[in-house]
């Protein structure tokens, strides 16, 4: 570790943004881990508080390439975590830094330690109440200074989730981003897909001689296809039934789906409607489409 007196000033200095994410053992620091890695934020979980100012460091040196790094740091640290209200004090003085604290009712917190038959990290020859009586004793001064402070007693994991979203997403940022993919059915179904659209009740451009060559991609075959019967009116009908369930996707902080049309061999209709769809969709708030065909170029 670098001596503080060797330290230059500017090396802790962070443009970006810096969470420390501290609280109760039991109050949900991994579902915040998790969802801030979701965000697209840098996280680094169980990190000694005297490391901190060495990962700002670095995050400083990659010139913008970590805007935004979250360090988990709490009493698993043991003896180390002693020092975490001074490194953060410094870290503020530099950097753009929020404490998070996760705290929940002891009766909670006691279910969800019985519940993963884990003993409580400071119980040592104690009770479960006691090491959470101990962890409120050492977590007090941190509590009374946090910028940010989430009671989950009554927080599932995704609403939890969703909370971490509402406070700390880049509001610029898609809230869901959807791939709309093509593929076809002879090569198998996309083993990730959350809904899928069967193209074949459309005739198949392939015994079209002057179609068969081509692809969806091309106008010739796209115009083909969504001038057959019910390709309109499918068209129409899915794209008007996938906003509700995009906006609800968003609502329950699922980030990211998989829409998949498919058709025989993934060329023709599938590729053409996949198109057609995402265009349709691009307009949806806070989402982000992108088109993917699986299988095209494949025969």
């Amino acid at each position: 570790m670098i001596a503080d007196e060797a330290r230059r000033p500017e090396d802790t200095t962070v443009t970006g943004e810096v969470l420390i994410v501290t609280g109760m053992s039991g109050a949900g620091r991994s579902t915040v881990a998790n969802a801030l890695e979701d965000l697209d934020w840098y996280v680094v979980d169980n990190l000694p508080p005297q490391m901190l100012r060495p990962l700002l460091d670095l995050a400083g040196r990659l010139g913008g390439q970590l805007p935004r790094v979250a360090a988990v740091v709490d009493v698993r640290g043991r003896d180390l975590f002693a020092e975490l209200p001074a490194e953060a004090q410094a870290i503020r003085d530099s950097s753009n830094l929020r404490v998070v604290f996760l705290d929940a009712s002891d009766d909670v917190l006691v279910r969800r330690f019985e519940a993963v038959r884990r003993p409580h990290p400071l119980q040592g020859n104690g009770t479960l109440v006691d090491g959470i009586h101990r962890e409120r004793a050492v977590l007090a001064p941190l509590r009374e200074s946090a910028d940010v402070i989430i009671d989950t007693s009554r927080f599932n994991i995704h609403q939890l989730a969703n909370r971490v979203s509402d406070l700390f997403a880049d509001a610029e940022a898609p809230a869901h981003a959807l791939t709309v993919q093509s593929f076809g059915f002879k090569y198998g179904l996309p083993p990730d897909a959350d809904l899928v659209a069967d193209m074949r009740f459309l005739p198949n451009p392939f015994w079209n001689d002057d179609l068969r060559g081509l692809t969806g991609e091309d106008s010739d075959v796209s115009e083909y296809v969504m001038a057959q019967e019910g390709a309109s009116e499918f068209l129409d009908a899915y794209a008007t039934a996938l906003r509700p369930v995009l906006a609800g996707y968003q609502r329950e902080n699922k980030r990211h789906s998989t829409v998949a049309i498919g058709c025989t061999g993934g060329k023709h209709r599938s590729v053409a409607m996949a198109i057609a769809l995402a265009e349709r969709l691009k307009d949806v708030p806070g989402v982000a489409v992108r088109v993917r065909h699986r299988d095209l170029g494949r025969e």
